[in-house]
């Protein structure tokens, strides 16, 4: 096994020019926009996007793994934070997670498309992910704005189709269909 050897300090600036701008030209213009674009909006030569990544399709995956790494971070910071309203926090999440779904989604369709592996529930960004989603749901349970007979397991799978289902709404019915999520996870008025 060889260790990579660590960038110089000025190819570590071009790789994250290059990250951030595929970020902003794939958002703007879909993960089928050409890579001679995202070296422009870089600033950078197309050899030196192909330097840091040899394929579109390591692109795309590097900008993938940036949000899912940032989203997990975000969820683990709302953890550490300990909002005096949980159930703000954990339904703040969970909107959040419903409007980043629509961009990762885009990717994994690319990145599997190309045959390339994409993370899964498994993964350590999985993992991570899981366990803040946890805190947040147990905390929402015990001060009594999230039913009590809701677990992290049924709950990813509810987040994961209501966010495909968002893909296909327009704004209007996606605020509708998460608020329809929302209220199946209050508890039930006697």
């Amino acid at each position: 096994m060889t260790d990579e050897k660590p960038l110089r300090a000025d190819a570590r600036r071009n790789r994250t020019r290059v990250l951030e701008a595929a970020e902003r030209v794939f958002t703007a213009k879909g993960t089928s926009a050409p890579t001679e674009e995202v070296a422009r909006e870089a600033g950078v030569g197309v050899g030196t996007v192909f330097r840091h990544f040899p394929t579109k399709e390591a692109l795309l995956e590097a900008v993938l793994y940036a949000r899912l790494h940032r989203f997990v971070d975000e969820a683990e910071a709302t953890v550490a934070a300990e909002s005096p309203d949980p159930g703000a926090a954990f339904f703040g999440f969970l909107t959040g997670w419903i409007a980043m779904a629509d961009d990762k989604n885009a990717y994994f369709e690319a990145l599997s498309a190309a045959g390339v592996s994409v993370p899964s529930a498994g993964s350590v960004i999985g993992v991570r992910l899981k366990d803040a989603l946890g805190v947040l749901l147990n905390r929402a349970q015990d001060t009594g704005d999230v039913r009590k007979d809701v677990g992290v397991d049924e709950l990813i799978p509810v987040i994961i189709g209501t966010a495909k289902a968002a893909e296909h709404a327009g704004p209007e019915l996606r605020a509708r269909t998460i608020c329809i999520l929302f209220d199946g996870l209050r508890p039930r008025q006697a």
